[in-house]
């Protein structure tokens, strides 16, 4: 049996057929007669009325008799019906897809306990550490290297201070081996070399890669360094906004 992630939403499954989402298109501009919808999208009347039914069906489109002439039908398009439906299929991809107007309540329950890793500690994985420090205040968050550099990256720290307030200076980069006795909820890398050699901590704990390239890698110094560094914490900051209703739901 299906887990629900794996169950494809109703409108995802309508919408998704190449002439189901034509007349959605069509329909979205205004009501029509079926033989109106046959000229517009070139099938033939019985293929597009099988169709209809079926949207008709998912309560995505609805028919009513014309005034003028009761012979013929009119098909509507629910615009409010698929508006929601669309935000439904977002949030079961993902859970920050869902546009929630109001702020979320205050997390109550135990922190959960966050590790980024990267191979040098000295860029991305401190970046991601102090964003999400920066996002969400209940969250245990820590960052460590499989080969951690003497210090951090000087331009991973002047991207953090000029564009978030965020000021690092003092901290140094971590060893992954100081980490394995403790235990972590998640444990994020952010580039591919560490994710194969990162410790295993538990079967409790979630494992998430993100493919992030290093800003301080030679191609990205040859052309404008400090910009490779500001692109990538703008990247991981994006991440790291979309992660925050994955720790907390």
């Amino acid at each position: 049996m299906a887990s629900p992630a794996q169950v494809v939403p109703d409108f995802v499954q309508l919408a998704a057929h190449p002439v189901r989402w034509r007349l959605l298109s069509e329909l979205a501009t205004g009501d029509y007669r079926v033989r109106e919808l046959v000229e517009l999208i070139g099938q033939p009347q019985n293929l597009l009325s099988y169709h209809l039914r079926l949207l008709r069906g998912g309560k995505l489109v609805s028919a009513r008799r014309s005034s003028a002439d009761a012979r013929d039908t009119y098909y509507h398009l629910d615009l409010e019906r698929c508006a929601q439906a669309l935000t439904d299929a977002g949030a079961a991809l993902h859970p920050a897809l869902y546009p929630d107007p109001t702020p979320p309540p205050r997390h109550t329950g135990p922190a959960p306990a966050v590790l980024f890793t990267c191979t040098g500690n000295s860029a991305r994985s401190p970046i991601a550490e102090a964003l999400l420090r920066r996002h969400a205040d209940h969250v245990e968050v820590t960052s460590a290297g499989s080969h951690p550099r003497p210090q951090l990256h000087p331009h991973a720290v002047q991207a953090l201070n000029e564009g978030y307030g965020i000021d690092l200076t003092g901290q140094r980069p971590r060893s992954l081996a100081t980490m394995t006795d403790r235990h972590f909820d998640y444990v994020i890398s952010l580039c591919d070399k560490v994710r194969e050699v990162c410790p295993d901590f538990g079967g409790r704990t979630r494992r998430i890669h993100w493919s992030i390239p290093d800003p301080a890698a030679p191609k990205a110094a040859q052309k404008d360094a400090h910009r490779a560094f500001v692109h990538t914490a703008a990247e991981i900051d994006t991440r790291v906004r979309h992660l925050l209703p994955v720790l907390t739901p």
